[in-house]
């Protein structure tokens, strides 16, 4: 494996593919039309080496969604615990909101493995999800007909879930590449009955990989990852969400050896249909692309390096998931790189 220049990967977002965040159930579910995967958790330099030793980031995520239709109705139908074999409208619309803080320590190994090098830690969060349905719902079984109008309403500030995860670096020249594993330990606060969890009420294995180019003379960077999620049964619920494929991508350019700027965005597919679900909701596949800024600054921290990145998306095309926008706040403290890049640049880990 060659040498990286100082230190390395900017931004990839809350470290690595296990984000902070993908337990946030109300909005991002399996049962609720979304996903143990959080769009997003990659951007730009998401291949590139890292500077050995410990790494630690802090991340603080916002979002605001809203849905209507079968994204509502199959929320009020977990939590009401209507049976399958009841029929239901679809005349609700929910929103949702979340304020997460995550930390995210890892270690990066400086005995190649496999020719690349080890990255291996854990990620965990804390913070408040709120959510709201409202409209009407009209469940039929048979000659009884049962009506329920108004507003179903809840808040709860807790932890989490934990994600472990690994990845492998390797690079030749520009390109960089990455294989990534993840996973999801489902031992943060849930309650089936809850309108709003923070922790996800299942487990899900998640794994894929990942391709950054980067020119240091010029300042150029481009980089995508792909991966696959298959996600256990919910045990409480008797829920299984299909199969997701998702890519998350970030361009990028240098204003100064500190200061970058760029553009950001995701795309995740549902491909296998749920099970255990209202027969009215169908395969109810999920779907959703994100697209927006994003900035990053690199600086120095004592001996350490420290590096301070924004980026928001915004969200469209939809479909069985609420959407709307979310931004990320990464802080990372990370082992100084050796000596500076060409033309005076510096980077740090994300």
């Amino acid at each position: 494996m060659g040498s990286t220049g100082p230190g390395i990967r900017v931004i990839g977002c809350a470290v690595t593919a296990a984000a902070f965040v993908q337990c946030l159930d109300v909005s991002h579910a399996d049962q609720g039309g979304g996903s143990f995967w959080f769009p997003g958790q990659f951007a730009s330099f998401a291949a590139m080496e890292q500077t050995p030793g410990w790494m630690l980031s802090a991340n603080y995520y916002h979002s605001s969604v809203s849905a209507a239709g079968s994204v509502a109705a199959a929320r009020q139908i977990l939590v009401g615990r209507i049976p399958s074999a009841v029929d239901v409208n679809l005349n609700l619309s929910l929103r949702g909101r979340a304020d997460l803080v995550g930390l995210v320590p890892s270690y990066t190994f400086a005995t190649p493995v496999l020719g690349g090098q080890l990255v291996a830690g854990m990620s965990g969060q804390f913070g408040r999800a709120a959510a709201d349905v409202s409209g009407t719902l009209t469940a039929i079984a048979g000659p009884v007909v049962m009506t329920r109008s108004g507003t179903l309403e809840g808040s709860l500030t807790s932890y989490g879930d934990l994600a472990p995860f690994a990845e492998l670096l390797w690079k030749s020249g520009v390109d960089h590449y990455m294989a990534y594993a993840t996973g999801n330990i489902p031992v943060g606060d849930y309650d089936p009955l809850r309108l709003p969890n923070v922790g996800l009420g299942h487990g899900a294995l998640d794994a894929g990989g990942g391709y950054t180019y980067f020119r240091e003379d010029t300042g150029n960077e481009f980089s995508g990852v792909a991966g696959f999620t298959y996600n256990f049964p919910n045990a409480d619920i008797h829920y299984r969400s299909g199969i997701d494929f998702h890519f998350d991508w970030g361009a990028s350019h240098f204003l100064s050896k500190q200061l970058f700027v760029g553009m950001a965005g995701y795309a995740y597919q549902q491909i296998t249909d749920d099970s255990g679900q209202n027969p009215i909701l169908g395969g109810f596949r999920s779907r959703v692309f994100g697209v927006g800024p994003q900035i990053g600054y690199n600086f120095p921290a004592g001996d350490m390096q420290g590096f301070l990145g924004v980026r928001g998306y915004g969200e469209f095309g939809a479909a069985n998931r609420p959407s709307g926008w979310n931004a990320w706040l990464t802080f990372t403290i990370s082992p100084a790189a050796a000596a500076p890049t060409v033309r005076g640049k510096h980077f740090v880990a994300r």
